[in-house]
């Protein structure tokens, strides 16, 4: 998530609210250690929380909501194993759609994660590692927005936690949990922005691009779509600040650009090889074909309702309007709240002045082509109707989750209004002075006025608290997936499989069919390729596309299972199916149980005759027909 503002932009620490007032005095360098334990503590409890179904059978559970997406997610991590196991570039995998392979860099990959944390996944396992995983992500992203709020632009710790704990555990963050990890690993982004908006202090351009540097490359290892999300908020809350700011962005421009350069030439420096190998190295390609995501934009209604995944969500709602993603479903409540919050602070305060901007804009932009107002297209153009579907950067980016900048804003908003209303405090009431007989009256009056006070503050709580009880996540929704064979898990395959070979596992495993296949890879780490998958590749043009193109024994395969019966099996069937095993280098083909386990059965054997049975599958050796 994009955390966009930090205050006051570009170089101190100190926190501007009111627009002319003196910086306040600078809070010593020592941090109160209980609040921050006591913050990340509930970050951590939170985490647990939302993977709490996941823990009730960590082995046998993905996401009832993206389940193939949680067998890839658990693919990545032992693939980042592997890799390091076998000292294997990871910018590569032969692993998968063999033998063309995979370009780990043009998919999401997260290798900054999963190469880092291989020790543990050989040690735990893929599903164990996923699952804990996840949760450390969102609890890690909510502690470092909590950092970065308590350090740049609020003196309240309550403040700095429920900015922190919206930043990571909004609707629209834990929506992605299901099954996207890489959307909940936004740890870095906060940082990020801090960075990005101190570059312009005086003597310190060099350390500060060299951090900004280091922070940028390694996020570009975990998630290029959030990082360039945030990319486009710290431009539009530098230009911002800078409107509102000339004469201080004049003074500051030269060290603010001679520090974003350093950081652009390190990150440049450190990822210009993967980059390279990302859009030019094998089974790259250039954009989605047709332009897919550019349809996905976000549904008016969305922003108003409470999201599936919290408290207060309805699932019958999500199937209505909730067809793509749900990146804001911010309920009502804290709808009236944010905005109330904008026009009470937006006269007084810089930042909320930048945040306003932040809202409006990525509001606008997340529309989409067509105007969507409760789960129906409208007449009405969007704004990425003008946008061409080939845009460079931008051509696979998904109008909805422009939106995902909105949260952010909205994160540091509600941090901001505590604050605020933390800071409304008992006005000094002046000695009394000899001779003075309006002293007594001035206490009283000065005493009302504090009790006002008060009664605003504890109202303001109420409100932002109110707004924000109903969205508080539940558990993800999991549903339990049968275990691979005994035959895979225990080697049963490995005499059968020699090197260079490929194991062909049915249903062969695709975006849409074979998820449970797909695992049998993940869970054996990887140890014998397998052809198709889940993952981005080019077709014949050059475009990319979901999964391998399909041949005509993949393509049978799959109409076999929707259909649940066995077409009539020609002699051109089967010649196909032979093409098929040599170019994907089969060495055996494996079926284990499953719901089409019988009707499977028959057409294989109809291609390739009697199968025979080994332990708990059946298996046909098709080493001598290749």
């Amino acid at each position: 998530m994009a955390v966009p503002v930090v205050d006051p932009p570009l170089n101190s620490s100190s926190v501007e609210v009111d627009a002319g007032a003196a910086d306040p005095p600078r809070r010593p360098r020592r941090r109160p250690a209980r609040a921050d334990v006591l913050a990340i503590g509930a970050y951590a409890l939170l985490g647990v929380l939302v993977c709490l179904n996941y823990w009730g059978d960590v082995q046998h559970r993905v996401s009832s909501h993206l389940p193939t997406d949680h067998s890839w997610f658990e693919w990545l991590f032992a693939h980042g194993a592997y890799s390091v196991r076998h000292l294997e570039n990871p910018l590569f995998t032969a692993r998968q759609n063999a033998p063309d392979g995979v370009n780990m860099m043009a998919n999401t990959s997260l290798l900054g994660v999963t190469l880092p944390l291989a020790p543990l996944t050989m040690l735990l396992g893929p599903q164990v590692m996923y699952a804990l995983y996840l949760g450390a992500a969102l609890s890690a992203t909510a502690a470092t927005s909590y950092w970065m709020l308590a350090k740049h632009l609020v003196r309240s710790r309550a403040a700095a936690f429920v900015g922190g704990a919206f930043l990571g555990f909004a609707p629209g963050i834990v929506h992605h949990a299901n099954g996207q990890p890489n959307f909940v690993s936004n740890f870095l982004l906060p940082l990020i922005v801090a960075r990005v908006l101190r570059l312009g202090e005086p003597g310190r351009w060099r350390r500060n691009g060299l951090a900004l540097g280091l922070l940028v490359a390694y996020q570009i290892f975990i998630n290029e779509e959030m990082l360039l999300l945030t990319a486009l908020a710290c431009l539009v809350v530098v230009v911002a600040w800078v409107v509102q700011r000339p004469r201080a962005a004049r003074e500051r421009a030269g060290t603010f650009l001679a520090a974003i350069g350093l950081g652009g030439g390190v990150a440049l420096l450190l990822t210009a090889y993967p980059i390279w190998f990302q859009f030019n190295g094998p089974q790259s390609y250039r954009g989605l074909q047709g332009g897919v995501f550019h349809n996905w934009g976000e549904d008016l209604m969305a922003f108003v309702t409470f999201a599936r995944d919290t408290v207060a969500g309805d699932e019958a709602v999500e199937k209505t309007i909730g067809l793509t993603e749900q990146n804001t479903w911010f309920g009502w409540p804290l709808v009236l709240v944010a905005l109330a919050a904008l026009v009470l602070l937006v006269r007084r305060s810089v930042p909320a002045r930048i945040l306003a901007v932040l809202v409006v804009l990525f509001t606008i932009a997340s529309i989409g082509p067509v105007v969507r107002f409760d789960g129906a297209e409208t007449d009405v153009a969007g704004p990425w109707a003008y946008v061409p579907d080939d845009l460079p950067l931008v051509e696979m980016m998904m109008p909805t989750r422009l939106s995902l900048v909105v949260v952010g804003a909205v994160g540091v908003l509600l941090a901001l209004a505590w604050d605020t209303l933390a800071r409304t405090g008992r006005p000094p009431v002046p000695a009394p002075r000899a001779g003075d007989h309006d002293a007594d009256a001035d206490a009283v009056s000065g005493g009302d006025r504090s009790d006002r006070r008060r009664a605003v503050r504890l109202v303001g709580y109420a409100a932002i608290v109110a707004a924000l009880l109903p969205l508080i996540p539940r558990p993800l929704p999991a549903q339990r997936i049968d275990p691979p064979p005994h035959f895979v898990t225990a080697g049963g395959w490995r005499p059968y499989v020699p090197a260079g070979r490929t194991l062909v596992p049915v249903p062969i495993p695709s975006n849409v069919h074979g998820l449970p296949t797909l695992r049998w890879s993940a869970l054996t780490g990887q140890e014998f390729p397998i052809p198709a998958g889940y993952f981005i590749g080019p077709n014949a043009a050059g475009e990319g596309v979901f999964g391998a193109p399909n041949r005509p024994t993949s393509t049978l395969i799959y109409a076999t299972m929707d259909a649940d019966e066995v077409p009539e099996i020609t002699a051109e069937n089967r010649r196909h199916a032979l093409d098929d095993l040599r170019f994907w280098r089969a060495s055996v083909v494996v079926l284990g149980a499953g719901p089409r386990e019988a009707v499977l059965r028959d057409l294989m054997t109809a291609l390739l005759g009697p199968p025979r049975r080994i332990d708990d599958v059946w298996l046909w050796d098709v080493r001598d027909r290749g």
